[in-house]
């Protein structure tokens, strides 16, 4: 028993030796599958309600005043004319024309493509919407931009070619109501008249909720505003570039709430904001001596309607409408000197008696 004992040991000691070889000779267990890959979360298309609000109160002026009729009948269709005309402040409405500009750029499918495709890597987006915030002119290389200037140039053009032609009209009407003797009345509170003309151009107006609705689902993309155009080339004015800048930033998802320090100083531009100022400049200059109605109709035609929508499409890079009333007197001019000319190749033949 006792001499027995030791060779089991050694049996059981050459089993586990055995067994440690055969596991270290054995293939290496596997590593653990490395952890899911980190989502790339790309930010929508943003744009500040507050931006859009300004867009929506551009559209409402541009309807309210549109709708100016030049078929005055006495001196409170003028006087509500002018009210509604005179009821913009020149920094809102540049800043909404700049940002419905900027809501229209978003729908162009080409130009949102060639701007998105920098919003995936996290590092490449801030670094691209730093650029444009430093220089809202670095938006013009975007791939599609010259679509998308296009349908800005034309919807601010189409914007202030309806005022402009529209203050044609009433320009016009300034010398057809003489005919009717309550035209011909002195305006009664002419200064009241001035005072509320400042104040209503000073004052901050709402965007109305449809309108500016229908523009906030259009950024989105759940809307559409049904605008078409030609591509246009550079050079684009600066107030089309500003829209091309903050529709990037909010491609980029940059122009939302957080971002509004950096894309309120977009919507400004000093020529169109010199121009829309001397606009207001010159209507107050008009009523200080206006004083029969026809001369506030005339104030209301020239200096609210044409001028501003003389702003706008200077604003946006596109020729104005002619004048009709110069157009004719041209073609009256030309008329009458044909007919000079001819009577001078023909001279009337007298009879001899």
């Amino acid at each position: 028993m006792t001499s027995a004992t030791p060779a089991r040991c050694r049996g059981l000691l050459a089993a586990v030796l055995l067994s440690a070889l055969a596991a270290a000779c054995a293939a290496p267990a596997p590593p653990p599958p490395p952890p899911p890959p980190v989502a790339v979360v790309v930010p929508p298309i943003s744009l500040s309600p507050r931006v859009v609000e300004q867009a929506g109160a551009y559209r409402a002026y541009i309807t309210r005043a549109s709708g100016i009729s030049p078929g005055f009948a006495n001196g409170q269709d003028v006087a509500q004319g002018l009210r509604t005309g005179e009821a913009y402040e020149p920094g809102q409405l540049l800043r909404g024309a700049i940002a419905y500009g900027a809501v229209v750029a978003l729908q162009d499918p080409a130009f949102v493509a060639g701007v998105r495709k920098y919003a995936a890597d996290p590092d490449q987006r801030r670094t691209v919407a730093y650029e444009v915030m430093k220089d809202p002119a670095y938006a013009v290389g975007f791939a599609g931009s010259a679509s998308a200037a296009g349908l800005v140039m034309a919807a601010l053009g189409q914007d202030g070619r309806r005022l402009l032609e529209l203050g044609y009209s009433v320009h016009q009407a300034a010398y057809d109501v003489q005919r009717q003797p309550w035209s011909k009345a002195e305006v009664s509170g002419r200064e009241e008249r001035m005072a509320l003309a400042k104040s209503l151009s000073a004052q901050q107006t709402p965007g109305e909720v449809a309108e500016t609705s229908r523009l906030q689902m259009a950024v989105s993309g759940s809307g559409q505003l049904g605008l078409t155009a030609d591509a246009a080339s550079p050079p684009y004015t600066p107030l089309v570039i500003h829209s091309l800048a903050v529709a990037a930033l909010a491609a980029l998802g940059y122009a939302d709430d957080n971002s509004l320090g950096q894309v309120m100083p977009i919507l400004a531009e000093p020529g169109a904001a010199t121009c829309l100022n001397m606009a207001k400049l010159n209507l107050y200059q008009c009523l200080a001596v206006a004083k029969p109605h026809y001369e506030d109709v005339f104030c209301l035609g020239k200096h609210v309607l044409e001028d501003t929508g003389h702003c706008l499409m200077k604003g946006a890079g596109v020729a104005e409408p002619p004048d009709p009333r110069v157009q004719a007197a041209a073609e009256a001019a030309l008329t009458k000197a044909s007919t000079s000319a001819t009577v001078r190749r023909h001279p009337k033949k007298h009879s001899r008696n």
